[in-house]
């Protein structure tokens, strides 16, 4: 003879929240959209220029004309982010990051072109243009 099962919990488990698709919509954990996206890119000053990033396979420094194109392709689908990381020369870092606020700097460039083309782009960026940024022990 089976045991039937008790009305009350644990012997059965209420899903009231799950049965209907509004509700398994508004109380699942999480989503996840193209909203949700900050496209890491990493810019470099010489021109006409792309280097592979050898620890990260697929990943390449790209001159700002080249940036320029591929964000085109990257904003197109609705990237709301670009995370721009400048590889800035050891002669540009100072002491008190004056590469930060070069009007001709490669950040200030970069920023500048992305915006013109692309006004509601966000931008990020880290710039690290200390002395200590990128020395290794």
């Amino acid at each position: 003879m089976t045991a039937t099962p008790s009305r009350t919990f644990p012997g059965i488990r209420l899903r009231r929240v799950r049965h209907d698709d509004f509700s398994r919509r508004m109380t699942r954990e999480s989503t996840l959209t193209v909203d949700d996206l900050i496209l890491p890119v990493f810019v470099q000053g010489e021109d006409n220029r792309r280097d592979a990033i050898a620890s990260m396979p697929g990943v390449e420094r790209l001159c700002v004309d080249q940036l320029m194109e591929e964000a085109g392709e990257l904003f197109a689908p609705g990237i709301p982010v670009i995370a721009l990381f400048p590889v800035i020369d050891a002669e540009h870092k100072s002491e008190f990051a004056e590469e930060a606020y070069n009007a001709s700097g490669l950040s200030t460039r970069a920023i500048r072109a992305l915006k013109a083309a692309w006004p509601t782009l966000g931008l990020m960026t880290d710039i690290a243009p200390d002395p200590w940024s990128g020395r290794h022990p």
